[in-house]
Protein backbone atom coordinates (compact mmCIF):
# COMPACT_ATOMS: atom_id res chain seq x y z
CA UNK A 1 0.00 0.00 0.00
CA UNK A 2 1.12 3.53 -1.00
CA UNK A 3 2.57 5.68 1.96
CA UNK A 4 1.46 8.50 2.97
CA UNK A 5 2.73 11.89 1.62
CA UNK A 6 5.19 14.25 4.12
CA UNK A 7 6.49 17.05 3.70
CA UNK A 8 9.94 15.12 3.32
CA UNK A 9 8.23 14.43 -0.53
CA UNK A 10 8.04 18.20 -1.08
CA UNK A 11 4.74 18.09 -2.86
CA UNK A 12 3.49 21.96 -2.85
CA UNK A 13 0.14 23.50 -4.66
CA UNK A 14 -0.87 26.43 -6.43
CA UNK A 15 -3.43 28.41 -4.31
CA UNK A 16 -5.02 28.79 -8.11
CA UNK A 17 -5.65 24.56 -8.27
CA UNK A 18 -7.09 23.93 -5.23
CA UNK A 19 -8.76 27.50 -5.21
CA UNK A 20 -10.13 27.09 -8.82
CA UNK A 21 -13.90 27.08 -8.18
CA UNK A 22 -14.95 25.65 -11.59
CA UNK A 23 -15.73 28.80 -13.80
CA UNK A 24 -14.59 28.34 -17.29
CA UNK A 25 -15.68 30.02 -20.91
CA UNK A 26 -18.99 28.45 -20.92
CA UNK A 27 -20.31 28.13 -17.16
CA UNK A 28 -20.20 30.12 -14.07
CA UNK A 29 -18.11 28.77 -10.51
CA UNK A 30 -19.62 25.40 -9.31
CA UNK A 31 -18.05 25.47 -5.87
CA UNK A 32 -17.66 28.39 -3.62
CA UNK A 33 -14.12 30.17 -2.92
CA UNK A 34 -12.77 29.69 0.41
CA UNK A 35 -10.12 32.14 1.80
CA UNK A 36 -6.38 31.65 0.49
CA UNK A 37 -5.70 31.13 4.14
CA UNK A 38 -7.81 28.53 4.26
CA UNK A 39 -6.56 26.41 1.88
CA UNK A 40 -3.17 26.60 3.01
CA UNK A 41 -4.49 24.82 6.26
CA UNK A 42 -6.16 22.32 3.97
CA UNK A 43 -3.24 21.50 2.29
CA UNK A 44 -0.85 21.08 5.52
CA UNK A 45 -3.46 18.71 6.57
CA UNK A 46 -3.02 16.51 3.87
CA UNK A 47 0.71 16.16 3.75
CA UNK A 48 1.69 18.63 1.34
CA UNK A 49 5.00 20.65 1.97
CA UNK A 50 4.63 23.94 0.07
CA UNK A 51 2.56 26.29 -1.51
CA UNK A 52 2.64 29.12 -4.79
CA UNK A 53 0.87 31.79 -5.34
CA UNK A 54 0.22 34.81 -8.20
CA UNK A 55 0.04 38.21 -6.58
CA UNK A 56 -3.94 38.55 -7.22
CA UNK A 57 -4.57 34.84 -5.80
CA UNK A 58 -4.25 36.87 -2.64
CA UNK A 59 -3.90 40.52 -3.44
CA UNK A 60 -6.71 41.77 -5.54
CA UNK A 61 -5.61 44.07 -8.57
CA UNK A 62 -5.07 47.54 -7.89
CA UNK A 63 -5.53 47.00 -3.83
CA UNK A 64 -3.91 49.80 -2.19
CA UNK A 65 0.15 48.84 -0.06
CA UNK A 66 -1.49 48.78 3.26
CA UNK A 67 -3.70 46.16 2.37
CA UNK A 68 -1.67 44.52 0.37
CA UNK A 69 0.85 44.26 3.35
CA UNK A 70 -2.10 42.73 5.54
CA UNK A 71 -2.80 40.28 3.42
CA UNK A 72 -0.15 38.97 2.88
CA UNK A 73 1.22 39.26 5.97
CA UNK A 74 -1.46 36.83 7.08
CA UNK A 75 -0.90 34.05 4.43
CA UNK A 76 3.25 34.22 5.76
CA UNK A 77 1.56 33.73 9.50
CA UNK A 78 -0.78 30.83 8.43
CA UNK A 79 2.07 29.19 6.44
CA UNK A 80 4.45 29.55 8.92
CA UNK A 81 2.17 28.38 11.87
CA UNK A 82 0.92 25.44 9.95
CA UNK A 83 4.30 24.34 8.73
CA UNK A 84 4.19 25.29 5.68
CA UNK A 85 6.77 26.76 2.72
CA UNK A 86 5.73 29.26 0.06
CA UNK A 87 8.23 28.26 -2.81
CA UNK A 88 7.27 29.86 -5.36
CA UNK A 89 5.56 33.00 -6.39
CA UNK A 90 4.41 34.75 -9.44
CA UNK A 91 2.46 37.48 -11.26
CA UNK A 92 -0.51 37.51 -13.34
CA UNK A 93 -0.46 39.68 -16.16
CA UNK A 94 -3.23 37.67 -18.11
CA UNK A 95 -6.25 38.83 -16.40
CA UNK A 96 -6.87 42.12 -16.60
CA UNK A 97 -7.95 43.79 -19.50
CA UNK A 98 -4.82 46.01 -19.63
CA UNK A 99 -2.73 42.78 -20.28
CA UNK A 100 -4.83 41.80 -24.00
CA UNK A 101 -1.98 42.07 -25.90
CA UNK A 102 0.34 41.00 -23.32
CA UNK A 103 2.93 42.92 -20.83
CA UNK A 104 6.13 42.48 -21.74
CA UNK A 105 5.53 42.65 -24.83
CA UNK A 106 2.50 44.22 -25.74
CA UNK A 107 2.41 47.25 -28.53
CA UNK A 108 1.66 49.71 -25.71
CA UNK A 109 4.65 51.17 -24.07
CA UNK A 110 2.34 52.45 -21.32
CA UNK A 111 1.27 48.96 -21.02
CA UNK A 112 5.18 47.40 -20.93
CA UNK A 113 6.14 50.02 -18.61
CA UNK A 114 2.86 49.19 -16.30
CA UNK A 115 3.31 45.37 -16.59
CA UNK A 116 7.33 45.62 -15.65
CA UNK A 117 6.48 47.53 -12.19
CA UNK A 118 4.18 44.77 -11.74
CA UNK A 119 6.14 42.43 -12.15
CA UNK A 120 8.90 43.45 -10.19
CA UNK A 121 6.10 44.19 -7.17
CA UNK A 122 5.69 40.37 -7.52
CA UNK A 123 9.06 39.84 -7.10
CA UNK A 124 9.70 41.81 -3.55
CA UNK A 125 6.63 39.98 -2.76
CA UNK A 126 8.80 36.23 -3.30
CA UNK A 127 11.86 37.73 -1.97
CA UNK A 128 9.37 38.58 1.90
CA UNK A 129 7.66 34.90 1.08
CA UNK A 130 11.05 33.41 1.56
CA UNK A 131 10.42 31.74 -1.75
CA UNK A 132 13.41 30.64 -4.04
CA UNK A 133 12.14 30.77 -7.47
CA UNK A 134 9.90 33.21 -9.33
CA UNK A 135 7.96 31.88 -12.19
CA UNK A 136 7.12 33.89 -15.77
CA UNK A 137 4.48 32.65 -17.33
CA UNK A 138 3.74 35.18 -20.29
CA UNK A 139 0.23 33.73 -21.06
CA UNK A 140 -0.58 37.07 -23.38
CA UNK A 141 2.85 37.45 -24.75
CA UNK A 142 1.97 36.33 -28.34
CA UNK A 143 -0.76 37.26 -31.15
CA UNK A 144 -3.64 35.49 -32.95
CA UNK A 145 -3.02 37.25 -35.92
CA UNK A 146 0.91 37.58 -37.71
CA UNK A 147 0.58 41.21 -39.11
CA UNK A 148 -0.09 42.29 -35.78
CA UNK A 149 3.65 42.11 -34.32
CA UNK A 150 6.95 43.52 -35.03
CA UNK A 151 8.48 40.17 -34.14
CA UNK A 152 11.96 41.68 -33.73
CA UNK A 153 10.58 44.15 -31.87
CA UNK A 154 8.40 41.60 -29.41
CA UNK A 155 11.82 39.37 -28.72
CA UNK A 156 13.99 42.28 -28.39
CA UNK A 157 10.79 43.65 -25.34
CA UNK A 158 10.65 40.40 -24.05
CA UNK A 159 14.25 39.85 -23.57
CA UNK A 160 14.31 43.67 -22.07
CA UNK A 161 11.70 42.43 -19.98
CA UNK A 162 13.11 39.67 -18.10
CA UNK A 163 16.78 41.07 -18.29
CA UNK A 164 15.58 43.82 -16.42
CA UNK A 165 13.65 41.71 -13.89
CA UNK A 166 16.82 39.58 -13.55
CA UNK A 167 19.47 42.73 -13.11
CA UNK A 168 16.54 43.88 -10.29
CA UNK A 169 16.67 40.58 -8.46
CA UNK A 170 20.66 40.97 -8.53
CA UNK A 171 20.58 44.22 -7.13
CA UNK A 172 18.30 43.50 -4.62
CA UNK A 173 20.18 40.76 -3.44
CA UNK A 174 17.52 38.28 -3.13
CA UNK A 175 17.53 34.68 -3.25
CA UNK A 176 15.70 34.28 -5.99
CA UNK A 177 15.59 32.42 -9.53
CA UNK A 178 13.83 32.84 -12.31
CA UNK A 179 11.78 30.35 -13.82
CA UNK A 180 9.97 30.59 -17.43
CA UNK A 181 7.03 28.70 -18.47
CA UNK A 182 6.38 27.48 -21.80
CA UNK A 183 2.94 27.10 -23.49
CA UNK A 184 1.69 26.64 -27.29
CA UNK A 185 -1.08 28.37 -27.10
CA UNK A 186 -4.67 29.37 -24.75
CA UNK A 187 -5.22 32.07 -24.34
CA UNK A 188 -3.51 33.98 -27.15
CA UNK A 189 -3.79 31.81 -30.84
CA UNK A 190 -0.34 31.36 -30.58
CA UNK A 191 2.39 32.29 -27.11
CA UNK A 192 5.68 33.40 -27.21
CA UNK A 193 8.23 30.82 -26.37
CA UNK A 194 5.91 28.08 -27.12
CA UNK A 195 8.05 24.97 -26.03
CA UNK A 196 11.26 24.13 -24.00
CA UNK A 197 13.35 24.33 -26.91
CA UNK A 198 11.96 27.99 -27.48
CA UNK A 199 12.75 29.18 -23.84
CA UNK A 200 15.91 27.73 -23.59
CA UNK A 201 16.87 29.91 -26.86
CA UNK A 202 15.66 33.05 -25.63
CA UNK A 203 17.87 32.56 -22.19
CA UNK A 204 20.51 32.21 -24.69
CA UNK A 205 20.44 35.54 -25.71
CA UNK A 206 19.83 37.18 -21.72
CA UNK A 207 22.53 39.18 -19.79
CA UNK A 208 21.46 38.07 -16.66
CA UNK A 209 20.27 34.20 -18.28
CA UNK A 210 22.69 32.54 -15.08
CA UNK A 211 19.81 33.03 -12.98
CA UNK A 212 17.23 32.41 -15.48
CA UNK A 213 15.99 28.80 -16.07
CA UNK A 214 12.61 26.97 -16.87
CA UNK A 215 9.20 25.49 -15.13
CA UNK A 216 8.02 22.96 -17.97
CA UNK A 217 4.40 22.01 -17.43
CA UNK A 218 3.28 18.40 -18.15
CA UNK A 219 0.51 19.63 -19.81
CA UNK A 220 1.59 22.60 -21.57
CA UNK A 221 4.61 20.70 -24.06
CA UNK A 222 1.28 17.64 -24.82
CA UNK A 223 -0.65 20.40 -26.14
CA UNK A 224 2.11 20.52 -28.80
CA UNK A 225 2.14 17.00 -29.78
CA UNK A 226 5.77 16.64 -27.44
CA UNK A 227 7.19 14.67 -25.19
CA UNK A 228 7.30 16.46 -21.94
CA UNK A 229 9.84 13.73 -20.29
CA UNK A 230 12.19 14.64 -22.83
CA UNK A 231 11.68 18.41 -22.54
CA UNK A 232 12.83 18.68 -18.89
CA UNK A 233 15.59 16.11 -19.58
CA UNK A 234 16.51 19.14 -21.81
CA UNK A 235 16.17 21.15 -19.52
CA UNK A 236 18.33 19.14 -17.08
CA UNK A 237 21.19 18.50 -18.95
CA UNK A 238 21.58 22.43 -19.47
CA UNK A 239 21.21 22.62 -16.07
CA UNK A 240 18.09 24.87 -16.67
CA UNK A 241 15.19 22.75 -14.37
CA UNK A 242 14.79 25.15 -12.13
CA UNK A 243 10.79 24.34 -11.19
CA UNK A 244 8.59 22.05 -12.66
CA UNK A 245 4.41 21.70 -13.18
CA UNK A 246 2.99 18.21 -12.92
CA UNK A 247 -0.45 17.77 -14.06
CA UNK A 248 -2.22 15.28 -16.83
CA UNK A 249 -3.12 15.71 -20.17
CA UNK A 250 -4.33 13.86 -23.03
CA UNK A 251 -3.08 14.77 -26.51
CA UNK A 252 -3.87 17.67 -28.62
CA UNK A 253 -6.95 19.45 -26.74
CA UNK A 254 -7.01 22.35 -24.54
CA UNK A 255 -5.09 22.90 -21.49
CA UNK A 256 -7.29 20.15 -19.14
CA UNK A 257 -5.00 20.46 -16.18
CA UNK A 258 -6.37 17.09 -15.00
CA UNK A 259 -4.76 15.19 -11.57
CA UNK A 260 -1.15 14.17 -12.39
CA UNK A 261 -1.04 10.52 -14.27
CA UNK A 262 -5.08 11.02 -15.00
CA UNK A 263 -3.60 12.10 -18.92
CA UNK A 264 -1.31 9.96 -20.37
CA UNK A 265 0.21 7.26 -17.38
CA UNK A 266 3.16 6.03 -19.09
CA UNK A 267 4.66 9.71 -19.76
CA UNK A 268 3.88 10.12 -16.42
CA UNK A 269 5.77 6.91 -15.21
CA UNK A 270 8.56 8.30 -17.21
CA UNK A 271 8.73 11.70 -15.94
CA UNK A 272 8.90 10.42 -12.34
CA UNK A 273 11.75 7.78 -13.08
CA UNK A 274 13.76 10.41 -14.44
CA UNK A 275 13.09 13.03 -11.53
CA UNK A 276 13.64 9.92 -9.00
CA UNK A 277 16.20 8.02 -10.87
CA UNK A 278 17.75 10.70 -12.81
CA UNK A 279 19.72 9.66 -15.70
CA UNK A 280 20.73 5.73 -16.40
CA UNK A 281 24.09 6.00 -17.87
CA UNK A 282 25.12 9.57 -15.28
CA UNK A 283 24.54 8.37 -11.86
CA UNK A 284 26.79 11.61 -11.13
CA UNK A 285 25.00 13.57 -13.72
CA UNK A 286 22.35 16.17 -13.21
CA UNK A 287 19.57 15.46 -10.84
CA UNK A 288 16.29 17.51 -10.08
CA UNK A 289 16.04 18.27 -5.97
CA UNK A 290 13.30 20.87 -6.44
CA UNK A 291 9.46 20.74 -5.70
CA UNK A 292 7.31 18.46 -7.48
CA UNK A 293 4.43 20.67 -7.71
CA UNK A 294 0.81 20.40 -9.04
CA UNK A 295 -0.19 22.64 -11.56
CA UNK A 296 -3.81 21.36 -12.07
CA UNK A 297 -7.45 21.64 -11.30
CA UNK A 298 -10.00 20.12 -9.43
CA UNK A 299 -12.84 19.28 -12.03
CA UNK A 300 -15.62 21.45 -12.00
CA UNK A 301 -18.07 18.41 -11.66
CA UNK A 302 -16.26 18.17 -7.99
CA UNK A 303 -17.67 20.39 -4.92
CA UNK A 304 -14.85 20.82 -2.11
CA UNK A 305 -14.44 17.12 -1.01
CA UNK A 306 -13.65 16.35 -4.21
CA UNK A 307 -11.10 19.36 -4.30
CA UNK A 308 -8.91 17.50 -1.65
CA UNK A 309 -9.40 14.04 -3.12
CA UNK A 310 -7.82 15.23 -5.99
CA UNK A 311 -5.38 16.61 -4.49
CA UNK A 312 -4.59 13.74 -2.90
CA UNK A 313 -4.96 11.98 -5.92
CA UNK A 314 -1.82 14.11 -7.23
CA UNK A 315 0.21 12.64 -4.04
CA UNK A 316 -0.60 9.16 -4.36
CA UNK A 317 -0.43 9.28 -8.07
CA UNK A 318 3.10 10.21 -7.66
CA UNK A 319 3.92 8.15 -4.83
CA UNK A 320 2.69 5.15 -6.75
CA UNK A 321 4.93 6.17 -9.89
CA UNK A 322 8.12 6.66 -7.85
CA UNK A 323 8.00 3.12 -6.08
CA UNK A 324 7.49 1.39 -9.48
CA UNK A 325 9.80 3.35 -10.98
CA UNK A 326 12.70 2.31 -8.21
CA UNK A 327 11.19 -1.40 -8.86
CA UNK A 328 11.85 -0.94 -12.18
CA UNK A 329 15.77 0.57 -12.22
CA UNK A 330 16.80 -2.08 -9.65
CA UNK A 331 14.71 -5.21 -11.20
CA UNK A 332 17.58 -7.63 -12.74
CA UNK A 333 16.23 -8.33 -15.73
CA UNK A 334 15.64 -4.11 -16.67
CA UNK A 335 19.35 -3.79 -15.95
CA UNK A 336 19.80 -7.04 -18.97
CA UNK A 337 17.31 -5.31 -21.48
CA UNK A 338 19.26 -1.95 -20.70
CA UNK A 339 22.56 -3.98 -21.58
CA UNK A 340 21.98 -5.70 -24.60
CA UNK A 341 19.88 -2.33 -25.43
CA UNK A 342 23.12 -0.22 -25.36
CA UNK A 343 21.52 2.13 -23.15
CA UNK A 344 24.78 2.69 -21.31
CA UNK A 345 27.00 2.57 -24.75
CA UNK A 346 25.30 5.74 -25.68
CA UNK A 347 27.41 7.61 -22.59
CA UNK A 348 30.87 6.59 -24.48
CA UNK A 349 32.30 10.00 -26.59
CA UNK A 350 31.83 9.44 -30.27
CA UNK A 351 35.61 10.81 -30.49
CA UNK A 352 38.58 8.94 -28.89
CA UNK A 353 40.38 10.80 -26.31
CA UNK A 354 42.17 13.19 -27.59
CA UNK A 355 41.34 12.40 -31.43
CA UNK A 356 41.64 14.92 -33.75
CA UNK A 357 39.76 15.23 -36.69
CA UNK A 358 42.41 14.10 -39.09
CA UNK A 359 43.00 10.49 -37.33
CA UNK A 360 39.15 10.42 -36.84
CA UNK A 361 38.95 10.68 -40.90
CA UNK A 362 41.94 8.53 -41.54
CA UNK A 363 40.79 5.64 -38.79
CA UNK A 364 39.93 1.88 -40.17
CA UNK A 365 37.32 1.15 -37.52
CA UNK A 366 36.60 -2.37 -39.10
CA UNK A 367 33.06 -1.21 -39.24
CA UNK A 368 30.36 -3.80 -40.99
CA UNK A 369 27.28 -1.86 -41.52
CA UNK A 370 25.65 -4.62 -42.90
CA UNK A 371 26.09 -6.26 -40.13
CA UNK A 372 24.86 -3.48 -37.67
CA UNK A 373 21.97 -3.29 -40.03
CA UNK A 374 20.97 -6.23 -38.91
CA UNK A 375 21.46 -5.63 -34.72
CA UNK A 376 18.02 -6.08 -32.61
CA UNK A 377 17.98 -3.53 -30.37
CA UNK A 378 15.40 -4.91 -28.25
CA UNK A 379 13.68 -1.57 -27.18
CA UNK A 380 10.21 -3.27 -27.25
CA UNK A 381 11.32 -5.66 -24.76
CA UNK A 382 12.47 -2.82 -22.32
CA UNK A 383 9.51 -0.93 -22.70
CA UNK A 384 7.28 -3.93 -22.31
CA UNK A 385 9.04 -4.87 -18.90
CA UNK A 386 8.40 -1.01 -17.74
CA UNK A 387 4.61 -1.13 -18.52
CA UNK A 388 4.85 -4.48 -16.56
CA UNK A 389 6.39 -2.54 -13.47
CA UNK A 390 3.54 0.06 -14.44
CA UNK A 391 0.57 -2.21 -14.14
CA UNK A 392 1.56 -5.52 -12.87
Amino acid sequence: MTRVPTPSDKFSFGLWTVGWTGADPFGVATRPSLDPCEYVERLAEIGAWGITFHDNDVVGFGADAATREKLLTRLKDTADRVGITIEMVTTNTFTHPVFKDGALTSNDRGVRRFGLRKVLRAVDTAAAMGAQTFVMWGGREGAEYDSSKDLHAAFDRYREGIDTVAAYIKAQGYDLRIALEPKPNEPRGDIFLPTVGHALGLIAQLDHGDIVGLNPETGHEQMANLNFTHGIAQALWAGKLFHIDLNGQKGLKYDQDLVFGHGDLLSAFFTVDLLENGFPSCPDGPRYTGPRHFDYKPSRTEHLAGVWDSARACMQTYLQLAEKAHAFRADPAVKEAMAYAGIHDLAAPTLGDGETIEAFLAADDDFDPERAGSRDYGFVRLHQLALSHLIG
